[in-house]
């Protein structure tokens, strides 16, 4: 109730600012409904016949022979581009991750290339990528037409979110650190998801006040803003710490953890969020499975990114499927993956951290 009391306040405070600006009263901003492609699910999962020379370890690893999941997804030339997290059995615990790539020309037949695109390699990304790798990438397009993707680095002790570029969505250049300042450069941080809007069927990277703007954390949710989207800021209070923007709520779906899913859509009615979450086992929604990982959504103000303006009660998406039950981690579907094509939105999700399935929306 404290927190369901607070955005009532919040709302009532920025509609009290903002004259002519109209509070959604209802789930009227959300996308809905969204269907689960069964007849094509998974789309993709493990495939132990690709190899890739390890250029650290110097020999072939099968590297996506294990698991398969949390996909981003871009539309050039027609296609379908899918980057997604692909981990071999050989390091850590959980393996290496490196981002492979798919393409599709209908969204949901997908071509396999056979490399990687992006992986840990013997360059200054090395002491933050390996032997954990390159994780769960998200991209967007700038007006200039560079790509730009955040990924997670993993270690095997902390995660950092990174940045890389690209020009053609096949090479792409690692930028470094997202945050570079000292102060945040050892602190866990991950899943950004950069403020776009959709202009002629593409997701463009939308700057509001001058500066590129992106959600990101992974248990409560922050924002930090960029120049040129590639080196970032975290948004901070007059005491130089970090704003929470959105936080986990008990008694629902999304009582543990937040964090962000695919790029956040800039609408005129407001930035709408796609954001993963996982379900607390103490004070969570009794109807879901303790650490149930379910999609929900969140509106922020379309000119005040920091200001959350409206929640959905109910999730956009859960378990329910055998591979979004039962996988390397059970009960999981985690969307990181959205494009506009052929007229609908489809939705990339990662499925029990093991497999890649796809939704749609027609709006």
């Amino acid at each position: 109730m404290k927190n369901l009391t607070t955005l009532y306040l919040s709302c009532l405070l920025f509609a009290a600012c903002s004259p002519g600006y109209k509070v959604p009263t209802d789930d009227s901003w959300t996308l809905q409904p969204i269907v689960k492609i069964d007849d094509r699910n998974p789309i993709l999962g493990p495939d132990a016949k690709s190899d890739f020379n390890c250029p650290i370890r110097n020999k072939n690893v099968h590297w996506e022979e294990k698991d398969v999941f949390n996909p981003a997804a871009v539309v050039k030339d027609n296609e379908v581009w899918l980057f997604y997290r692909a981990q071999d059995r050989v390091g850590q615990p959980s393996g290496t991750s490196r981002i492979g790539l798919a393409k599709s020309r209908d969204g949901l037949e997908f071509r396999r290339m056979p490399q990687p695109v992006l992986y840990p390699d013997n360059d200054p990304m090395k002491i933050y990528e390996w032997e954990g790798g390159c994780e769960d990438p998200r991209i967007v397009r700038r007006d200039d037409g560079l790509y730009i993707m955040t990924y997670t680095a993993y270690d095997g002790t902390i995660a950092r979110l990174c940045v890389a570029t690209s020009t053609d969505l096949l090479t792409w250049k690692k930028t470094g650190l997202a945050f570079n300042d000292k102060k945040y450069r050892d602190l866990w941080s991950k899943s950004g998801a950069i403020v776009s809007e959709l202009r002629k069927g593409e997701i463009i990277a939308r700057k509001i006040k001058g500066k590129y703007w992106m959600y990101w954390g992974d248990t409560d949710l922050f924002l930090a803003s960029s120049d040129d989207g590639i080196y970032w800021q975290p948004l901070e209070d007059k005491k130089h710490t970090l704003v929470a923007v959105m936080q986990p709520r008990a008694n629902f779906f999304d009582s543990r953890l937040v964090e962000p899913g695919p790029f956040a859509l800039w609408r005129k009615n407001g930035i709408l969020l796609i954001y993963n979450s996982s379900n607390s086992a103490s004070n969570g929604d009794k109807s879901l499975a303790a650490d149930t990982y379910s999609v929900g959504q969140a509106l922020f103000a379309p000119n005040k990114p920091e200001q959350l303006i409206a929640r959905a009660n109910g999730y956009f998406m859960t378990p329910s499927r055998d591979y979004e039950m039962t996988g390397q981690i059970n009960n999981v579907c985690f969307l990181e993956g959205m494009v506009w094509f052929k007229n609908r939105w489809l939705l990339y999700y990662g499925t029990a951290d093991s497999k890649i399935a796809v939704a749609e929306c027609r709006e």
